[in-house]
Formats: C-alpha cells, sequence, structure tokens
C-alpha cells in the first residue's frame, strides 16, 4: 500500500467519522448544560497555572463548540495577554492577534469571528484549539481545513515552547481517531470533567 492510499484512507475515514461528531457535541453540548464554560474554566487553571508573561489564545466558538470565553475573560483579569486567531488566507497558518474582553469582533471566514487586524500581533505559549472529537492518545479531528495543524506544526518548530490544549464537553471522545503523518497531536484536553494530559505525545 502506497503512502498517498494510506492519506486517502486517513481522509475518507475522518470524512465518515465528522457527521458523528457533530451530533454528538449537540448532545455533549446540551448534556452538559449552561455552566460548561466556567467548569473548562475552572479545570483550566487548577490544571496548568500558566505563568503571568505567557499568552494564552483561545478561539470564538462557533455553534456548539466548547466555549473558552469564561477561560479567557479569567486569564485577562488575572494579568495574561490573550489572542484569538485570524484567517490569514487558505492554505496559510493562523495569525493571532491581541484581543480583550468587550472588544469588537469582525467576521472572518468559514463563519469565524475574529479580532480586528491592527491589534497587535502575537505569538502564543499556550493554545487552546476548538476540535469535533479526540482519543486517548491526544489526537484531534478537526474540521478538515488543516489550518491548526499547520499553524500548531510551524509554532512547535520556532524553538521556544509551546502547549496545545484541546477544548472539548467529555463526550467527545472516541476510542481511536484515525491520524495521518501531517496531523498534530495535542498535549492536553481540558473537558467539563477534567484534565487529561498526553504525556506519551513525541517532541
Amino acid at each position: 500500500m502506497t503512502a498517498q492510499n494510506d492519506a486517502s484512507e486517513v481522509r475518507d475515514a475522518k470524512s465518515h467519522l465528522r457527521d458523528e461528531a457533530r451530533l454528538g457535541r449537540v448532545k455533549a453540548q446540551a448534556d452538559a448544560g449552561t455552566g460548561s464554560a466556567i467548569h473548562f474554566a475552572d479545570h483550566f487553571f487548577a490544571g496548568f497555572k500558566p505563568d503571568p508573561d505567557q499568552i494564552i489564545a483561545g478561539y470564538v466558538p462557533i455553534g456548539t463548540e466548547a466555549d473558552p470565553g469564561a477561560l479567557l475573560a479569567h486569564a485577562h483579569d488575572t494579568g495574561h495577554r490573550c489572542a484569538l486567531p485570524r484567517i490569514v488566507a487558505r492554505g496559510a497558518v493562523l495569525a493571532f492577534h491581541r484581543w480583550a474582553p468587550g472588544d469588537t469582533l469582525v467576521a472572518g471566514d468559514h463563519g469565524t469571528r475574529e479580532p480586528v487586524l491592527t491589534h497587535d500581533h502575537l505569538r502564543p505559549d499556550i493554545v487552546i484549539v476548538p476540535l469535533l472529537a479526540f482519543d486517548a492518545q491526544g489526537n484531534r479531528l478537526g474540521y478538515g481545513g488543516g489550518y491548526y495543524d499547520r499553524t500548531i506544526a510551524a509554532l512547535r518548530s520556532d524553538g521556544r515552547p509551546i502547549k496545545v490544549i484541546g477544548l472539548a464537553f467529555s463526550a467527545q471522545s472516541f476510542d481511536l481517531l484515525p491520524a495521518g503523518p501531517h496531523d498534530e497531536r495535542l498535549d492536553a484536553i481540558v473537558t467539563e470533567t477534567g484534565v487529561l494530559h498526553f504525556s506519551d505525545r513525541p517532541e
């Protein structure tokens, strides 16, 4: 079997899983209730205790994505610089720009909401990422655009420490997700029930 065939099989397997994962996330969000954003924040700061000078990047949730709003608001209130991603171009890495609660957001591609371009460009120390599903090996099922995989790979290659943390409902866990050579694994996952670290992620 060729590498091209392997890659095609991984893409097909992911495509089949996405509809299932989307439906599962809808139910997971409903089951978790309205207090989940606070639980995400509590578990994140209990599990990681970031240094005051570390920059934390999150995202604006779309649909039933896990909401990092309370987490980012608490990070800002405790003195951290926070950032949100902007889609620069199709096939490019994401750019992170400074954000604070109350800042104006503008419409981006794929239904995203982004900080304005004039806000400072920041290189995050911690990146909180959305997902459709995750597994116990730290694999993440995204939406197929590759934006976060490209971005995480670039951040991990620049020689500076970076921690990549998924945010999800616990019911978004799968036994084993299909993964290819360009899929970047998570360092940890934060759910409404706690934190799971993936200590065996290869550096």
